[in-house]
C-alpha cells in the first residue's frame, strides 16, 4: 500500500487526519485477516510552501520541515496510527527521481525548457481515465500551472529550475528541484516496486496529482503501476472544505487542547479517531463542536460494550445461544469491513 503523506509546513488538520486513520483501519484489517502488508506513506519536505515559510522565519527548508515530521508522528501516534513501514522522504530520494526524469526524456515523453522539464501529457493516450474527465476540461480545471515555456497547458513539471533563495540540486538540466507529481512515483518504485496493489489518497488528490503520478509512471516503466486506488472525501466546515488554503482548519493540537473558537472543550485524539471512522471513507463528513459531542459520547458506549462483549465471549462455551449470538455478530462486522471498509456499520452493530 503507498499512501500520499503531507507536506510538512504546519500542524496537521482534522481534515488531514481523516486518510490518516483511515487507511491505518485499511491495513490493519488486511494484516489481521493475514495478509502480509507493505505500508509506504510519504513526507513532501520540499515544495513552495516549505520554502516559503522557511525564508519567512529565516531558516533553511529541512528545519521546517523536520520539525512538522515530528509534530506530525505526535499526532499521529495521539489518534492511534501505526507508523508506516517506510517513511520515505523527497530530499533522500533525488537519484531515484532524475532517473525516472532522464528516462522520461529520453523515450520523448519530457521535454526540457529552460531549465524546466515538463511531461508530454498528449504522448499519453491514457491521461484522463482516472479522473474521467475529457481533455478539454481538464485544461479548462483549477490548479493547471500556464506558462509560455509548455508547448500544450496540460504538461506538467517533473523537474523545476531553482529560484533564487530556493534549495536545489544538480541535474542533467542544471541545478532545481522536483515536481510535486514525480515525488509519489519516484518514492512508491522504490520501496514496493513497478505497481502497486493500493494506492491511498484524498479525493482532491485525483486530478492533478494522481492522474499525473500515472502518467509519468506508466511512461517511465511500461506497465500498471497501480491496481486499486482508494480515495477518502473531504472534511468540511459549514459545507467548505476545510484547508489550509482556506484559512478555516482546525489542528489537531487545538482540537486536544480546545483552543479554538468553533470547540466548546478539548477533545481526546480518540474521539476524533471514533469522529472520523462513524462515516464512511468516501462520504462527506461536515465538522461541528455538537458532533464531536456526540462523538465523545459514541466512543464511550463503545469501549463499554468491547467489556461487555468480552464478558459474552467467556461465557459462549457453556450458553450456545450465546455462542450464536457472538458467531453472527461476527459475521455482520466481516461483512461490513469487506464492504469498501463500511466502519460506521461496524459501529453501529
Amino acid at each position: 500500500i503507498y499512501a500520499c503523506g503531507p507536506s510538512v509546513y504546519n500542524y496537521i488538520h482534522i481534515g488531514n487526519a481523516r486518510p490518516i486513520c483511515s487507511f491505518d483501519v485499511l491495513r490493519r484489517y488486511l494484516k489481521y485477516r493475514g495478509y502480509q502488508v507493505k505500508y509506504v506513506q510519504n513526507f513532501t519536505d520540499v515544495d513552495d510552501k516549505i520554502i516559503k515559510k522557511a525564508n519567512e522565519e529565516g531558516v533553511e527548508s529541512i528545519e521546517v520541515s523536520e520539525k512538522d515530521i515530528a509534530e506530525y508522528k505526535t499526532d499521529a501516534h495521539g489518534l492511534n496510527v501505526m507508523d508506516a513501514d517506510v517513511h520515505p522522504k523527497v530530499t533522500e530520494s533525488m537519484d531515484i527521481i532524475i532517473d525516472i526524469v532522464k528516462t522520461l526524456v529520453d523515450k520523448g515523453y519530457a521535454y526540457e525548457s529552460n531549465g524546466d522539464v515538463y511531461f508530454r501529457t498528449s504522448k499519453f493516450e491514457d491521461y484522463g481515465k482516472l479522473s474521467k474527465m475529457p481533455i478539454d476540461e481538464l485544461k479548462a480545471g483549477a490548479r493547471i500551472d500556464v506558462s509560455d515555456q509548455k508547448e500544450d497547458a496540460l504538461d506538467f513539471a517533473v523537474w523545476k529550475a531553482a529560484k533564487p533563495g530556493e534549495p536545489y540540486w544538480e541535474s542533467p538540466w542544471g541545478k532545481g528541484r522536483p515536481g510535486w507529481h514525480i515525488e509519489c512515483s519516484a518514492m512508491s518504485r522504490y520501496h514496493i516496486g513497478n505497481t502497486i496493489d493500493i494506492h491511498c489518497g484524498g479525493q482532491d488528490l485525483i486530478f492533478p496529482h494522481h492522474e499525473c503520478e500515472i502518467a509519468q509512471a506508466v511512461a517511465s516503466q511500461g506497465c500498471e503501476m497501480v491496481r486499486y486506488w482508494m480515495h477518502n472525501n473531504m472534511i468540511t466546515i459549514n459545507g467548505q472544505k476545510m484547508g489550509k488554503s482556506y484559512n478555516n482548519f482546525i489542528t489537531l493540537d487545538q482540537f486536544f487542547k480546545g483552543e479554538h473558537e468553533l470547540l466548546t472543550k478539548p477533545f481526546s485524539p480518540m474521539t476524533i479517531r471514533f469522529f472520523i471512522l462513524s462515516a464512511h471513507y468516501r462520504g462527506t463528513v461536515d465538522f461541528s463542536s455538537e458532533a464531536l459531542e456526540a462523538a465523545e459520547k459514541g466512543y464511550n458506549k463503545l469501549i463499554t460494550s468491547l467489556k461487555d462483549i468480552k464478558r459474552i465471549q467467556a461465557a459462549k462455551g457453556s450458553q450456545p445461544e450465546v455462542g450464536k449470538f457472538v458467531a453472527e455478530l461476527e459475521k455482520k462486522l466481516y461483512d461490513a469491513m469487506n464492504d469498501d471498509l463500511q466502519t460506521p456499520n461496524v459501529i453501529s452493530q
